[in-house]
């Protein structure tokens, strides 16, 4: 971020020390060249001396190369060649995991990316004992992502994402003790897996769905048979039953004139008929 304050003070400084300088060169031009210049250190010197840090910033002083304080956020002092200040962004970062290449423990080959989000939480530490703290904090978790994964087999890597991130994110906190960093939470993005496998398993899932519409049509047809033995049942307890629901069929069949409706005989005529058949019939 520009420092516009100390940007705001030099000219401020110098406009004033322009004027001053103009008017000790009035009686004195010697005298008025060295005031200038004189003006001119001492305005560099006073406005590198004013710093300013952003809400989500916080400015790390270093006195004589050691460390002494923490300023900021808003605007703050330092002493001009004295102190020197890096300012540090606190807020949630978001770095990708680069895609990792690794062979699950079913000895499967994967290819896993994913995201990273953490903030410095103490900017001291952040900046003393880790020279890059991006770069480090990127390392873990592409060492963490493979150590996770190769003891994963792949239905494991693919039904339980939650749970590896936070393995991954635990790995990745242990590691990183002492950095001044905060690990908000890590995701896996994609999983590339080669392309046979795929189709495998696409096929696997046809044959499991077509598995479970096979037993269900089966079960479907078991409890219709038992439904149909438990309806004949019924209507063998009852005579009149069959020409009822004989007569309901042909109901229910409409008035439409491109029906064409064969009335069956009714049972108790063809019983009849065999009792005759047998009565009037020679006797051997």
């Amino acid at each position: 971020m520009i420092n516009y304050i100390s940007g705001l003070i030099f000219v401020v400084l110098l406009v004033i020390g322009g004027v001053v300088a103009f008017s000790v060169g009035a009686a004195n031009p010697a005298a008025g060249v060295v005031v200038g210049i004189l003006w001119l250190v001492a305005d560099i010197i006073l406005s590198n001396g004013v710093q300013l840090a952003a809400q989500w910033e916080q400015g790390v002083v270093f006195r004589l190369g050691k460390y002494n304080s923490i300023k900021g956020p808003g605007l703050f002092f330092i002493i001009p060649l004295v102190d020197q200040v890096k300012l540090v962004d606190t807020r949630i970062r978001a770095m990708d995991i680069p895609a990792q290449q690794m062979i699950t423990r079913d000895n499967v080959p994967v290819k896993i990316n994913g995201v990273i989000f953490f903030k410095v939480d103490q900017v001291a530490d952040a900046l003393i004992k880790v020279q890059d703290y991006r770069y480090a904090i990127s390392q873990y978790a592409q060492t963490a992502l493979r150590d996770v994964i190769g003891q994963m087999s792949l239905d494991q890597l693919l039904s339980e994402r939650e749970q590896i991130a936070k393995m991954i994110e635990t790995a990745v906190v242990k590691d990183t003790v002492g950095w001044g960093l905060e690990v908000t939470g890590i995701n896996i993005q994609d999983v590339e897996m080669p392309e046979d496998l795929k189709k495998m398993m696409s096929r696997q899932a046809s044959a499991e769905r077509e598995k479970r519409a096979t037993i269900t049509k089966a079960e479907g047809d078991k409890e219709a048979a038992i439904n149909l033995a438990a309806a004949a049942m019924t209507m063998a307890q009852s005579p009149g039953a069959m020409q009822l629901r004989t007569l309901q069929t042909i109901d229910g069949l409409g008035p439409t004139a491109s029906n064409t409706v064969v009335f069956a005989v009714p049972m108790d005529l063809v019983e009849a008929a065999k009792v005759v058949t047998k009565s009037i019939a020679p006797k051997a």
